[in-house]
């Protein structure tokens, strides 16, 4: 028999001791079991991983998580969902540890929102995806906040129940208003000047030294943004640019309301019609924090200086 359809279990450990036995035990099971491995972990955790493995690391999907998941938007669509998706026949185990001492607090909230996501990206999916948490490392309350995002928890000791798991609070918790930059270029734009959008992100961005791929990324994301606003957000819209913390900042911002929690999280089968404009937005941004209630939707979305 199966496991459960979706299991979700956060790991607390101490030490890379406590790590490396409790990844590899479970990497091990699942392979035992012929099961689909994935681990997405920070390369620190990955080495100490692949080295505890030896010869049977070659059996297991091995990323770099300050790579594939960088943007937090990204890791369920580009990650998490891409692998299951490749075995749809078979129960999946996956390690994730999209949250890490070096994270910064603007990345956090994504971080946390993501972590809530899973449980409903993943219902009645046969995926267990197993969440690091280094309680050295992270702060009381990201480690409170991941008794709220698991079902399940897990220590050295054991494993059980966790009595604080409701993850749409940290959802809602975390859909707070942006802080205001310091100073922003803007431009209002309806149907009439979209291009004008494009012209202006990619200007700002030039100047700071994008060029190449990289350029038309960012163009490409906030003509996506500026169309949904079109679209979906009133007929018109706000874009602002300015730099943060050695990132270009794209700001988009409307009169629509998002309400479906997994928007821009969901793979798109390229022959189905229908909008990608948020999945495109967190399949290339660096970063993506999103505001929305009735009435009012900011979207920014973060590229890392060259």
């Amino acid at each position: 028999m199966w496991p459960e359809p979706f299991v979700h279990p956060a790991l607390f450990y101490r030490g890379a001791g406590e790590y490396v036995s409790a990844t590899t035990t479970f990497i091990r099971e699942g392979l035992a079991a012929g099961e689909p491995v994935a681990v997405a972990v920070p390369p620190w955790n990955l080495a100490l991983i692949e080295a505890e493995l030896g010869t049977q690391a070659g059996d297991v999907l091995l990323l770099d998580m300050t790579r594939a998941g960088r943007n937090p938007g990204r890791i369920i669509p580009g990650v998490l969902r891409a692998f299951a998706d490749r075995h749809p026949d078979h129960h999946v185990r996956i390690i994730g540890e999209p949250i890490w001492a070096g994270r910064s607090e603007t990345e956090y909230p994504a971080c946390a929102q993501h972590e809530a996501l899973i449980n409903l990206a993943f219902t009645g999916r046969r995926v267990t995806i197993l969440c690091p948490y280094d309680l050295e490392g992270l702060t009381g309350e990201v480690i409170r906040e991941a008794e709220r995002t698991h079902p399940v928890l897990r220590d050295a000791t054991g494993e059980w129940a966790s009595g604080d798991y409701a993850p749409e609070l940290v959802v809602d918790g975390h859909n707070r208003p942006l802080r205001e930059p310091e100073k922003a270029v803007s431009l209002r734009f309806d149907h009439t000047d979209l291009s004008a959008v494009r012209a202006l992100a990619a200007r700002e961005a030039a100047a700071l030294g994008f060029g190449g791929d990289r350029l038309d990324d960012i163009r490409l994301a906030v003509a996506e943004l500026g169309a949904n606003s079109l679209d979906h957000g009133g007929g018109s819209g706000l874009l602002r640019v300015w730099t943060e913390d050695d990132r270009l900042v794209c700001e988009v911002s409307d009169a629509g309301h998002i309400t479906d929690p997994l928007v821009g999280r969901r793979p798109v089968d390229p022959r189905e019609a229908g909008s990608r404009g948020l999945l495109i937005v967190n399949l290339l941004g660096d970063l993506v924090r999103v505001h929305t209630r009735a009435g009012a939707t900011a979207v920014r979305v973060y590229f890392d200086l060259p």
